[in-house]
C-alpha cells in the first residue's frame, strides 16, 4: 500500500504540474476578466505550493537511499529530525 500512496502522489504532482501550466497559459494570453484572472492566479498559488511540498516529500524519499559499499542500495526509514 505504501506504493500505491507515492504513485497516487506522483500522479497527483503532474496533475496539478498540468493544470499550473495551463493557467499560466491561460494568464499569459491576457483574455480572461480580472475576476477570472484573479480566481486563476489564487488556483495557481495553492498547486504551487502543493507542488513544492510533493517535491520535498520526494526529496526526503531518495535522502533516505544509501548506497552500500556493494553498490546495491539500501533504505532506511526517514525522520524528520534529520532533515536540517
Amino acid at each position: 500500500m505504501a506504493g500505491e500512496k507515492s504513485t497516487t502522489s506522483i500522479a497527483d504532482f503532474e496533475k496539478s504540474l498540468d493544470e499550473l501550466e495551463k493557467l499560466v497559459r491561460d494568464l499569459e494570453q491576457g483574455e480572461l476578466s480580472l475576476e477570472q484572472s484573479l480566481t486563476a492566479f489564487e488556483r495557481g498559488v495553492k498547486l504551487t505550493r502543493e507542488c513544492q511540498q510533493a517535491l520535498r516529500t520526494a526529496e526526503q524519499r531518495v535522502e533516505q537511499l544509501v548506497e552500500n559499499s556493494d553498490g546495491t542500495l539500501q533504505t532506511r526509514p526517514f525522520t524528520p529530525d534529520e532533515s536540517a
